[in-house]
C-alpha cells in the first residue's frame, strides 16, 4: 500500500512540476496558440499557391499557354516536395529573412506555406484533372469562353473533389508545425521542450503535448468525415 501511495505522490510531484509550478501550463497554451496561427496561416497561403498552380496547369494543358510559368510551377513543385521542410524553414528564417525584422511566426507561416502550396497544387491538380473533358468541351459548345467555363463549370467540380485530401493535408500540416521550435517559434513541442529542461522529466510535458496533437487531429478527422459526408450528398 505504501509503494502505490508514494508511487502516486512521484506521479503529482512530476505532473506539478511540469504543469502547474512557475505557471508552465501558460507555455503549453502558448505553444497551442502558436501552432494554431502557424496551422491555418500556412494552410490558407498554401491553397492561394496550390490554386493558383493548378490553374495555370490546367490551362497550359488546355490551350497551350502560360508554357514558361507552367514549367516554373513544376520546377517549384519538385524543389518543394523533393526537400525535406525543416531545410526549407531554416533556409527561409537564416538566408531569406536573416536581415529582416519580420516575426518569426510570420516567417514560419511563410515557410509552411510555400511547403503546403507544392502539395496542394498537387491535389488540386488531381481534382481539376478529375474533372472529365467533355464538361469543359461542352460549355465551349455552349458559347462559353474558356475563362467562364472554367470559372462556373470546372473549378466548382474540381474544389468539390478536392476537399477531403485538402483536410488531409491540413492535419499533417498541423503536425509539421512541430519543427517551429528550430527557429525559436514557441511551438507546442518547443514549449514540451523548455519544460522538460528546467525540470530533467520528459514524461508529463511530452505525453501532455502528444494528447493535445491527437485531440486537434482527431477533432479535425471528424470534421472532415462530416464535411466529406455533407458533400456526397450534394
Amino acid at each position: 500500500m505504501d509503494k502505490i501511495v508514494s508511487w502516486f505522490t512521484s506521479v503529482y510531484e512530476s505532473f506539478y512540476n511540469s504543469v502547474i509550478f512557475e505557471n508552465r501550463y501558460e507555455m503549453i497554451l502558448d505553444g497551442l496558440q502558436n501552432t494554431i496561427i502557424l496551422s491555418f496561416g500556412a494552410l490558407i497561403i498554401g491553397i492561394l499557391i496550390g490554386f493558383l498552380i493548378s490553374i495555370i496547369r490546367y490551362t497550359n494543358k488546355h490551350t497551350g499557354k502560360f508554357k514558361l510559368l507552367n514549367s516554373i510551377c513544376k520546377l517549384y513543385v519538385s524543389i518543394i516536395r523533393g526537400t525535406p521542410s525543416v531545410l526549407q524553414l531554416m533556409i527561409m528564417y537564416y538566408i531569406v529573412f536573416k536581415t529582416s525584422n519580420i516575426s518569426s511566426i510570420i516567417v514560419g507561416m511563410i515557410a509552411f506555406g510555400i511547403n503546403s502550396g507544392a502539395y496542394c497544387a498537387e491535389i488540386l491538380r488531381s481534382g481539376f484533372d478529375s474533372v472529365d473533358d467533355g464538361q469543359l468541351e461542352g460549355g465551349l459548345a455552349l458559347g462559353l469562353t474558356f475563362n467562364q467555363t472554367l470559372r462556373t463549370i470546372i473549378v466548382p467540380q474540381a474544389i468539390k473533389v478536392s476537399l477531403p485530401p485538402l483536410g488531409n493535408e491540413f492535419i499533417t500540416l498541423v503536425k509539421e508545425t512541430a519543427i517551429a521550435g528550430y527557429i525559436g517559434i514557441m511551438d507546442l513541442t518547443k514549449a514540451s521542450d523548455i519544460i522538460a529542461s528546467r525540470t530533467y522529466d520528459y514524461f508529463f510535458p511530452l505525453i501532455l503535448i502528444a494528447i493535445i496533437y491527437l485531440i486537434i487531429t482527431g477533432l479535425l478527422s471528424k470534421l472532415m468525415k462530416a464535411l466529406e459526408r455533407k458533400l456526397d450528398k450534394v
